[in-house]
């Protein structure tokens, strides 16, 4: 991005793909890289009641795979954007039914809000809540193993 004012020289802005959050004091600097900030989204989003899952259909797939082989992904579902001193999160999650899609989706953007001040340390712009789905409980997830036909 080019701007060039009067007879002065262009100035060239690059941006880089991964931003953090840099806090310097009078005996340091703290550097808080965006997955950081992701992964603590979304470890406050699975914890709330209601919430089955985090992320899209093929993200959810990835992650079964993922968390087959001991290496859950925290940050799927979770998009967000860190600015000096605010942040965006945007959560896809699908919920588990029988629950208030509403009340879901307003107790995750209270959990990522209150995990950002208080952890992150900054202020909130924006939690944008997705609901991509609802898990409905078949007997398949209650069932154990297949009850005996004969005694």
């Amino acid at each position: 991005m080019a701007n060039v004012t009067g007879g002065t020289q262009a100035k060239t802005q690059v941006v880089a793909p991964q931003q953090t959050i840099t806090t310097d004091t009078a005996t340091g600097r703290t550097t808080i890289e965006d997955g950081v900030v992701a992964k603590i989204a979304g470890i406050a989003a699975r914890e709330v009641s209601g919430v089955y899952a985090l992320g899209g259909g093929a993200a959810r797939m990835v992650g079964a795979i993922r968390d087959a082989l001991n290496t859950s992904d925290l940050t799927q579902g979770i998009s967000v954007e860190v600015g000096e001193t605010q942040v965006a999160v945007d959560v896809t999650i699908v919920a588990a039914y029988p629950v208030s899609l509403q009340k879901v989706a307003d107790d995750v953007r209270a959990a990522i809000h209150r995990a950002m001040v208080e952890l992150v340390g900054m202020d909130v712009a924006e939690v944008n809540v997705t609901v991509n789905d609802v898990h409905i409980p078949s007997e398949d997830d209650t069932a154990a193993a297949p009850e005996a036909r004969v005694l």
